[in-house]
């Protein structure tokens, strides 16, 4: 027999609740729910708002070639995102690794995850965002 935090157990009187990465990957898929939002900013990364819960918020986004985000994290928030369609560049501070992301991958972060996100690709690329809490970003030189 082992013991089970009381915390690990979800109360039948508690509502479902999804982790970010699976909510991203839901809105990635249902295209209907965003195809008529989504527009391409050729002066800066576009975003728009698609839904907000008490819970969480999720957003989407565009990337034509060469925009990025500038080094930065969420403050105390967490979440993922997934990437809908072209490739998008991750550099991670903490590990140095670069990851180059392709349709159907997500990645997942944690409260003061400072990375970089760029299209460094020929394509246009699209991805939903998923924060816990409200979405926050600090910049970093």
């Amino acid at each position: 027999m082992f013991a089970v935090p009381e915390n690990t157990v979800a109360l039948a009187a508690a509502p479902e609740v999804k982790h970010p990465a699976r909510i991203a990957i839901e809105y990635a898929l249902d295209r209907d729910r965003w195809r008529n939002q989504l527009r391409y900013d050729p002066a800066e990364r576009f975003s728009v708002l698609l839904d907000r819960t008490d819970d969480h918020e999720i957003w989407l986004m565009s990337w034509l070639p060469g925009q990025s985000t500038d080094l930065h994290d969420h403050g105390s928030a967490t979440g993922a995102f997934t990437i809908v369609s072209g490739v998008l560049t991750e550099q991670v501070m903490r590990t140095g690794d670069t990851l180059h992301l392709r349709p159907g991958q997500s990645r997942v972060f944690a409260p003061h995850y400072v990375h970089q996100v760029a299209n460094q690709g020929a394509d246009p690329a699209v991805s939903i965002h998923v924060y816990r809490a409200t979405r926050e970003m600090r910049t970093y030189p």
